[in-house]
Order: structure tokens, then C-alpha cells, then sequence
């Protein structure tokens, strides 16, 4: 389905030209002689792939527009906060109704679940999906396939079975990134700690197109001074996408860290906004 998944490599050499030369504001001349494409080809590529021109992609990625959405996410949030969160410490509550697990399944690193895992390509270039009958439990993107990936799940689940299915696989990711408002939401399957879980769970209310800071995430679960272990916590999220820690940044605006590459989280945030206007 996706030939963006071609494509996005090229999409991510724009980004990171773009980036690199934001006082220069490079013309798509410029930049369509960087990439050693023609102009023509770059924009319909650029149209495709997010919905706008490459001038207006970058404007998306601004510290000025990110600044601007996180003042108005302290205001959502400070909403939220007012109402409380919907029993975000009962542990066992949230697995059974966001992950279809108990405290004790996960203990038992999967024993007893088959696991199904493979290939395909996304918006975003290769992605590694892991899924069972009760929910997604593995996302994160790819330079292609990769026994280490492959490995780290199999640790991570060591009591499953698992099985290679590339072609659900990329049906699931077919799903997962032309979900909109009113379809069916996916299940996932979480396992970490009480705090990450806290964490995880916060970032599912950030929605898309809006942006939060490691130290707003730490008061809306109740811990403020716990930035730092927020950010730890998202670092280490293996639901890439679904659970949205490409949404937090720096409160300078600035990109901040991102385990799959920050040019590949400037992409998501700049499509995820043009989605969002183009939804408005």
C-alpha cells in the first residue's frame, strides 16, 4: 500500500537539509538540486506523502509553532488536571482495560500467549509490528529487517511462541497509520512498569497534531519534580506511533531526543500536523 515507504528516505534527506539550513530557507530549487531530483517530482512526492508543499511542511517544524502548541496544550492539560485522571495508579484496572492483561500475565513474560510479529512498510519507512490476539504489544521502525529487532522481542516476550506473518503485519500497519477520529480504535498490549505505564498512558491523551513537555506529562501524572524519569520513561516506549512520545519536546521548542532518529520525529510531527488541518 505504501510506496511512501520508498520514498520516506528521500523525504528524510529533505527534512534534514531543511533543518540544517532553516536560516538559509532553502528554495525547493535548492533543494530539489541537493537531492538530485526535479523540482517537479520533489513537490508532487512532498503533496503525496503529507498533503502540502515541502515550504509548507517546514512550517510545521518551526520552534515558534512548537512553542505555540505547548502553551496551548497547559491549558488543555491544566483542564484535565482540574477533572483527574481516570484512576491512572490502579494498576491492575488499566491492563485489563487497555491491555487485556493482569499484573501476573505480565509477570510471566507472555507464557502461554502466541505472538505474531513481521515486516512492512509505512509512511515512515520499514516498521516491525508485534501483535497477539489480544492487542498490538510491539512498534518501532526500521531500516529494514533486523535480526537484533527480532531479538529484542523474543527477550522481551521470552515465555510466548511466536510466529512470522509479514503480510498481516502490513495490514496492521495499513491500520495503524490511516487511523482516524470515529474508526474502531486498536488494542495494545503494554508492558512496563507502574510508572512507565503512568506515562504511557498520559501521552495516549496528548491527541494528535499537539505537542507537550517532559515537565507538563510530570504534573499530569501527578509528579512534577519526575521530569527526568519522564523522559526516561518515554525513551523507553516500544509502541512507537500508537503511543505518541514523538509528541513531547523541549520546552525551548526545541526536537529533543527520539530513539528512531530525530529527523524521522520531525517527519511524524510535520504529517501528523497536516493531517490535523487538513481535518480541520
Amino acid at each position: 500500500m505504501y510506496e511512501e515507504g520508498l520514498s520516506y528516505h528521500v523525504i528524510e534527506k529533505a527534512i534534514h537539509f531543511l533543518s540544517s539550513h532553516v536560516q538559509e530557507q532553502p528554495s525547493l530549487s535548492v533543494l530539489s538540486q541537493h537531492l538530485g531530483i526535479s523540482e517537479g517530482h520533489l513537490q508532487r512526492m512532498f503533496t503525496q506523502w503529507a498533503g502540502v508543499s515541502p515550504k509548507r511542511f517546514m512550517q510545521y517544524l518551526t520552534k515558534e509553532r512548537a512553542k505555540n502548541a505547548l502553551r496551548q496544550s497547559k491549558s488543555v492539560l491544566d483542564t484535565a488536571l482540574d477533572a483527574g485522571l481516570s484512576g491512572p495508579g490502579r494498576l491492575h484496572d488499566l491492563l485489563v482495560s487497555c491491555e487485556a492483561m493482569t499484573p501476573g500475565e505480565i509477570k510471566a513474560l507472555g507464557a502461554g500467549l502466541e505472538v505474531f510479529h513481521g515486516y512492512g512498510d509505512s509512511p515512515f519507512g520499514s516498521t516491525y509490528v508485534a501483535w497477539t490476539g489480544r492487542g498490538i504489544c510491539h512498534l518501532i521502525f526500521s531500516e529494514g529487517q533486523s535480526e537484533t529487532h527480532e531479538q529484542a522481542l523474543f527477550q522481551r516476550w521470552s515465555g510466548a511462541c511466536f510466529t512470522r506473518d509479514d503480510q498481516q503485519a502490513q495490514g496492521i500497519i495499513n491500520t495503524v497509520f490511516t487511523l482516524k477520529k470515529g474508526d474502531k480504535p486498536v488494542h495494545l498490549l503494554l508492558k512496563g512498569t507502574n510508572f512507565q505505564l503512568k506515562v504511557w498512558e498520559a501521552l495516549l491523551q496528548v491527541e494528535r497534531g499537539a505537542l507537550v513537555s517532559y515537565s507538563q506529562v510530570a504534573k499530569l501524572i501527578g509528579s512534577p519534580n519526575a521530569s527526568r524519569a519522564v523522559g526516561s520513561a518515554v525513551g523507553a516506549n516500544s509502541l512507537g506511533f500508537l503511543i505518541p512520545c514523538h509528541r513531547v519536546i523541549r520546552e525551548t521548542g526545541e526536537m529533543g531526543h527520539y530513539r528512531w532518529g530525530i529527523d524521522r520525529k520531525a517527519a511524524i510531527l510535520g504529517w501528523e500536523a497536516a493531517q490535523s488541518d487538513a481535518d480541520d
